[in-house]
């Protein structure tokens, strides 16, 4: 079984991922493909923040069926929709300052195991393309990255009572921040090792 990406945007193809398709590690499906086989045959989920949660809530039972067997979903994003039982709306910063986009590793994880989380606050000199909010931290789940003075929790991983995780990234492709493109290559990589059990 193989990692079901999905792809919600009309631009080219996600870069990051694809030796890991071509490896037939990943599957790319487009969102509006999507069929209840994919997720049926799928190991893991990966989605971006520019998936249509509106629309994917008629997946919503598939992607508890995968979680239910064990599997895991790195969810990239503002979290808008319930697609999961217990997960809340997400909370944007109120007029944030340079400081509150500061990042804090809370605890270690193996998808950020050996880096300095602070080298992904900026890109090219600019602060906030990490994130600049949170998803509401679950009951039992675990903060990883904090954001802010606050500490509030970026990412996430959850443990449901299922046997699945959900890894939360409050923002764009937590891959596509930094200016080291061997780190980006490095989490995309990890993402994919993460739902795909190979780590942690």
């Amino acid at each position: 079984m193989n990692v079901l990406y999905v792809h919600s945007h009309y631009g080219m193809t996600e870069p990051l991922v694809g030796e890991a398709v071509a490896a037939g590690k990943v599957r790319l499906v487009r969102e509006r493909e999507l069929s209840a086989r994919h997720f049926a045959e799928a190991a893991g989920l990966i989605t971006t923040i520019h998936l249509d949660q509106i629309g994917f809530l008629r997946h919503a039972a598939c992607v508890q069926a995968l979680l239910d067997r064990g599997g895991r979903w790195v969810f990239n994003g503002h979290m808008l929709r319930a697609l999961v039982p217990g997960l809340g709306a997400y909370v944007p910063l109120a007029k944030p300052r340079r400081a509150d986009y500061a990042l804090t590793r809370l605890v270690e994880h193996p998808v950020f195991a050996g880096i300095d989380q602070r080298t992904l606050e900026e890109n090219r000199g600019v602060a906030g393309f990490y994130g600049r909010g949170h998803n509401p931290l679950p009951p039992d789940a675990t903060a990883i990255n904090g954001l802010g003075p606050g500490l509030l929790p970026i990412d996430w991983d959850w443990a449901l009572p299922g046997g699945g995780r959900i890894l939360s990234h409050a923002g764009n492709e937590f891959w596509g921040s930094g200016d080291d493109d061997a780190t980006k290559q490095l989490l995309a990589d990890r993402a994919v090792a993460w739902a795909s059990k190979e780590i942690g």
